[in-house]
């Protein structure tokens, strides 16, 4: 199947759409309401609209694009928007599509066309619990000769996140010489082949895939809870008795959980 698609022979452009979709959460454990304030000042600084683009830049580097327009916008009180207009440039070689982790950035080239990346952030905190949650919405949809999934892996690392909710999904078709119709043009069996194994350590990860409809999807929840990484300021060993800090860990373990399964324990 994989040597069929590398080989295939196009009359005119790629007219297949990639599209991967997907939601990222951070959670994290404000002890108070200064903590809770300073989180949110800390995300948006981070992650401002000038640190997206330069993360979206990376990722267009990496599936071989140009930039043609950038539009990006910081909110008052918190969160920030990029999206970019890109488009093909020219390669040496067709790109091979192998089910598998993408390259280095260096190493990728690809044809691109009619696509685009953006990005939305969605800061926020509760005002009781103790929770604080950062959200980001991407969408990497190109046409041409590869997929978004090379550039997943690198997305993955540059944000920290606890719970991922993964959709990729091909649309449309193209014909080859012979006039005949092909409705995808790489293998895929899951989104979970096109990340690193060093990342899936990590994670508890579930598929629901509809192979008829190029429809795959994936969800990720982390699985270790470190007082060192969840607490604001990290200290974990100033947080009062071990009970109270078991209590911590049990907050920030059903608010994961939550999102991972999108309902409220509550609600079961």
């Amino acid at each position: 199947m994989g040597n069929k698609f590398k080989k295939l022979k196009l009359d005119g452009f790629n007219n297949l759409t990639k599209s991967l979709s997907f939601n990222l959460y951070d959670v994290c454990y404000a002890r108070n309401a200064k903590e809770r304030r300073d989180y949110l000042a800390y995300i948006d600084e981070e992650y401002n609209a000038a640190r997206l683009t330069q993360i979206l830049t990376e990722v267009t580097s990496i599936i071989g694009a140009n930039i043609l327009n950038v539009a990006r916008q910081d909110y008052n009180p918190q969160g920030a928007s990029v999206t970019m207009l890109i488009s093909e440039e020219p390669v040496e070689q067709d790109p091979e599509n192998k089910e598998a982790p993408g390259p280095l950035p260096e190493t990728v080239v690809a044809h691109l066309d009619k696509s685009h990346i953006c990005v939305h952030t969605y800061p926020e905190s509760h005002p009781y619990s103790g929770i604080a949650t950062f959200r980001a919405d991407i969408d990497v949809s190109t046409c041409g000769k590869i997929s978004p999934l090379q550039a997943l892996n690198f997305l993955i690392h540059s944000f920290d996140s606890d719970v991922l909710s993964l959709d990729y999904r091909v649309r449309g078709f193209t014909r080859d010489v012979e006039g005949t119709k092909h409705y995808i043009d790489h293998k895929i069996s899951s989104v979970q082949k096109f990340i690193s194994k060093e990342i899936l350590n990590d994670y508890v990860a579930v598929d629901v895939n509809n192979y008829q409809e190029k429809l795959f999807h994936t969800k990720m929840m982390r699985t270790a809870i470190d007082l060192e990484h969840y607490l604001f300021g990290g200290a974990a060993n100033k947080v009062g008795t071990k009970a109270e800090r078991e209590r911590i860990r049990s907050r920030l373990s059903d608010e994961i959980q939550e999102i991972f399964n999108g309902r409220n324990a509550d609600n079961d």
